[in-house]
């Protein structure tokens, strides 16, 4: 649905995205992430067609944005991080409008707008001037501009930006379960966004992609990710971390507080874990926690990125 191809853009003497390819299919969520500054803004604005690129292509369902833009843009709906609003319009006026561009009128029109705000949870503010929202609100009506028309594509720059812990989840909820028919976009700098809501992430960063994968696969590149925590009780720490320390998978034993081992593995690809339990099941040690770590995102977002900040 989404096919970005070698993707350059440069402002003078700028490269501000350099040659990013990456692809979005039909019941797919992408997290794209990265620092300020790292090409994340410009690369939604070439997809969307707001920019033109300097080089490479962008795909919207099989329509070249660059040759059929207008074909391109009407299978986009789009979520801008400014949400650019008419604000002496109510809720409902601004819907109308959006609703008239888009070619509906009627009951198909009424219809469109009802299911809009009835998923963005507009109701409250339906005939409410937009110029006396919350920035929650003024986000939220935005976002049901975006899917007014039923697009097949979703482009949304910061989705639950100025919402409050409730309305987030209901947000993440809804871009979820859109994302089993859409091909969606997600661009946040919430980390747990692109854990609850994607189903692939890319990370860029000083304009060049620097990962693609699932969140899963981004937190195991984390120095922590595979490290076993463990407590036994009534073994003798010194005697516990020798025996851990030859098992063929560990790298070394830290002595975490009395009872408690912190086990890091030589590679976190190889499941250290299953070799830890068949040793203190073999030694008939008894167990009292057991954790392994998944990694962390906000460390390896770091790691991948360092360069953003020394450039900065």
């Amino acid at each position: 649905m989404i096919k970005v191809e070698n993707l350059s853009k440069s402002f003078g003497h700028k490269l501000a995205v350099d040659d990013v390819s990456f692809h979005v299919r039909r019941g797919e969520v992408l997290g794209f992430i990265g620092p300020n500054g790292a090409g994340k803004s410009t690369t939604m604005r070439i997809i969307t067609g707001f920019f033109p690129s300097s080089e490479g292509s962008v795909f919207i369902a099989d329509v070249n944005m660059a040759e059929k833009p207008l074909e391109a843009k009407s299978k986009i709906g789009y979520l801008p991080e400014s949400a650019p609003l008419y604000s002496n319009k109510t809720v409902y006026e601004f819907l109308s409008f959006a609703a008239d561009i888009r070619g509906f009128k009627g009951d198909e029109k009424e219809s469109r707008i009802d299911d809009a705000v009835a998923k963005c949870f507009l109701e409250p503010v339906l005939h409410q001037s937009i110029d006396t929202l919350s920035k929650g609100y003024k986000h939220r009506t935005c976002f049901a501009q975006a899917i007014l028309h039923d697009p097949d594509v979703l482009i949304l720059d910061e989705p639950t930006d100025g919402l409050d812990p409730n309305q987030k989840r209901e947000v993440r909820n809804l871009i979820k379960e859109m994302g089993k028919t859409k091909a969606i976009i997600i661009s946040t700098h919430i980390l747990e966004e692109v854990e609850a809501v994607a189903t692939k992430v890319v990370l860029i960063s000083a304009g060049r992609k620097v990962f693609e994968g699932t969140s899963a696969e981004l937190k195991a590149k984390s120095d922590k990710a595979g490290t076993v925590t463990l407590t036994i009780n009534g073994v003798e720490s010194e005697l516990a971390r020798a025996t851990l320390s030859n098992l063929s998978s560990v790298d070394g034993v830290e002595i975490a507080g009395g009872e408690v081992f912190s086990i890091t593995p030589k590679d976190n690809s190889i499941d250290t874990s299953k070799e830890v339990l068949d040793c203190v099941t073999q030694k008939g040690w008894s167990v009292e926690e057991f954790s392994i770590d998944k990694g962390r995102l906000d460390e390896v977002f770091h790691k991948l990125t360092i360069c953003d900040e020394e450039v900065n």
